[in-house]
């Protein structure tokens, strides 16, 4: 388009910005407005898309970081004829596919979700980094980012590794309209500050007017033409422009203009501008072929094993076999036993350092381009990123989370290091699964079963060694438990998994001893749970005891409860859990000092029967 076209493309997609959000009575078009003419010379000039295949390998790929600026993206899909007037004016309506931010769901030609801010960076760098290391495609990857998210540091961690990285595929363009939504943001239209930070992490940057298309047209073109560099385009822009009641105003932020019949008329009245979007280039996915067929480690009962080496060597088996298994670690991999995988298959290994927010978008990204990531870090570090989990999650993202060193039988290294909150944490995440296996046979399978399930998937592995207690044919399906203990004299049910799984055995072995036979179920499935067993559990005992190495709150005790959510009796429910702040000792140490061992146990079972048996 020329000059002209594109100064008018720009001024329709104000229009039907305010037009959006006026039918909508909500919104945001003042954020929209202000990057209307960037968004205008991307979509004319630049983008590479085939709307009708929008899984096109060739496609370049845009992310609109600023999600609640969404007014624009569905007018610039009318532009293109992805969707007509009448479902751009259903905006926020119920079951419109057009919601106030943006969501994968419905809309194939959304990324990722977003909205919560400062997201749609770190996920461009996974789509990128997929570019670069995994497609090998030229696609383009465009991200659009209001001045406000500037704030976030997952902004700068994304920056700094896509300058380390190279990846000169990736543009940022940050809309500096200087007003957040109470008012002015830190450095107002100070284009110098934001091109000083990300020349600092490598990046090439080129500041401009941002309602001059042609200005906003060579700059795309120098970032297309930047090898070596990503490029990020800054430019100064007025909120709400083109409407005078509300340009560079505070005040305006999230709410419809004051008159939208006015507004229109001032902007030059509704338009019917249609953009072709050029045509990507012919490519083809690149996904490594396996072998098809997973030769999982296999592990001898009675052998003492760490669950998380038998992660790390599923996990290269898992690698060999599916050519789109890919593994990203946060500069843990020697502890969290992703090296393996590092070591096999070096082509797919993406070391994130320590930035768990921009580890957690790279996958995001990298499932978009139909990858099938494993993302793991301690448990505990886990918890920096759960709002990209959390948006992983809106987008109905496939991604393979692991969180090695959980709970207190870490041992010395003390409090800080110890996951005890992640299983409560990734239960309240929208349609996850959550596993915890005990030993390496069953992490193994699990493992390999996590790839081919959907939404969030989260693994919880064990520093130290425990015992094998199954065999290498044993099958683990998810949502399923195991009953290791069981007679028709059973006084209660212990549940547990994970560390203190062993710690249940030895105290029912201990128990039995003394003429209290126990029942003990492996609840390594915490979500989904195994209702049927365990409301045959609490059918044949009457008392279920939960006990396990993390805080009590969100965790197995929670899971087991869930069970019984449906109307029917609620059985006598006790819990052990970890209730104090933990200290440096031994994992034995710990494990007692907690109250989660198998003293403790048997200790908790005896005085529940004593009570039942005065009851």
């Amino acid at each position: 388009m020329n000059t002209g076209e594109l100064v008018d493309l720009g001024r329709q997609l104000r229009v039907d910005s305010v037009r959006a959000s006026a039918a909508a009575g909500s919104g945001h078009p003042t954020s929209s407005m202000s990057a209307a003419d960037l968004m205008a010379v991307l979509l004319a000039n630049h983008l590479r898309y085939d709307f009708q295949r929008p899984a096109h390998p060739g496609n370049d790929r845009f992310v609109l970081s600023k999600g609640h600026a969404s007014p624009l993206l569905y007018s610039a899909y009318k532009a293109a004829g992805a969707i007509d007037d009448d479902e751009l004016l259903t905006f926020r309506e119920l079951g419109s596919r057009l919601e106030g931010h943006p969501t994968p769901q419905g809309l194939p030609w959304v990324e990722t979700a977003t909205g919560s801010l400062g997201q749609g960076l770190p996920v461009g760098v996974g789509i990128a980094w997929a570019g670069k290391r995994l497609d090998r495609a030229d696609y383009r990857v465009w991200v659009l980012c209001g001045d406000s998210e500037m704030a976030e540091g997952s902004v700068w961690e994304a920056a700094e590794h896509a300058g380390h990285e190279h990846l000169d595929n990736l543009t940022v363009i940050v809309d500096v309209n200087r007003l957040g939504q109470r008012g002015p943001t830190r450095h107002g239209h100070d284009l110098d500050a934001y091109a000083r930070r990300f020349r600092a992490f490598d990046w090439h940057t080129v500041e401009i007017d941002g309602h001059d298309v042609d200005a906003i047209d060579r700059a795309y073109g120098e970032a297309l033409s930047t090898k070596g560099q990503p490029t990020a385009v800054i430019a100064r822009t007025l909120k709400g422009k083109g409407v005078q009641a509300v340009e560079d105003r505070e005040g305006q932020h999230g709410k419809p203009v004051p008159d939208a019949d006015e507004a229109v008329a001032e902007l030059g009245g509704p338009g019917d501008v249609r953009v072709e979007v050029h045509e990507p280039p012919s490519a083809r996915a690149l996904h490594s072929v396996g072998s098809g067929q997973t030769d999982l480690p296999r592990f001898e009962q009675g052998d003492e094993v760490a669950t998380r080496n038998a992660f790390g060597q599923a996990l290269a088996a898992l690698g060999t076999a599916r050519g789109d298994v890919v593994a990203l670690d946060g500069e843990v991999g020697d502890s969290t036993r992703a090296e393996f995988f590092a070591k096999e298959h070096p082509e797919r290994y993406f070391e994130c350092y320590i930035a768990e927010q921009l580890m957690v978008a790279a996958a995001v990204g990298m499932a978009a381009r139909g990858w099938t990531p494993y993302a793991t870090t301690f448990a505990a570090f886990l918890t920096r990123a759960h709002d990209f989990i959390r948006m992983a999650s809106v987008s109905g993202s496939g991604i393979n989370l692991v969180g090695s060193h959980a709970g207190v039988a870490i041992g010395q290294d003390g409090p800080s290091q110890m996951g005890l909150e992640d299983l409560a944490m990734m239960r309240a995440i929208h349609g996850s699964t959550v596993l915890y296996p005990c030993d390496a046979n069953q992490t193994a399978h699990l493992v390999a079963a996590m790839a081919d399930l959907e939404g969030i998937r989260y693994l919880r592995t064990s520093r130290g060694e425990s015992r094998v207690i199954y065999g290498p044919d044993e099958e683990f399906p998810v949502g399923g438990s195991k009953v290791l203990r069981s007679s028709g004299r059973d006084r209660l049910t212990v549940v547990a998994a994970g560390v203190t799984l062993h710690q249940a055995l030895a105290a029912a072995d201990a128990l039995d001893r003394q003429g209290i036979p126990v029942r003990v179920i492996d609840l390594y499935s915490v979500k989904p749970v195994d209702r049927a067993t365990l409301r045959q559990a609490a059918e044949d005992t009457g008392c279920l005891l939960t006990v396990e190495d993390h805080r009590e709150e969100g965790g197995i005790g929670d899971a087991v409860l869930d069970a019984f959510g449906d109307g029917r009796p609620v059985p006598r429910l006790i819990r052990l859990a970890v209730r104090t702040m933990p200290g440096s000792a031994s994992p034995d140490e710990q494990l007692h000092a907690a109250g989660i061992d198998a003293e403790s146990i048997a200790a908790a079972a005896r005085l529940l029967v004593e009570e039942a048996v005065v009851a």
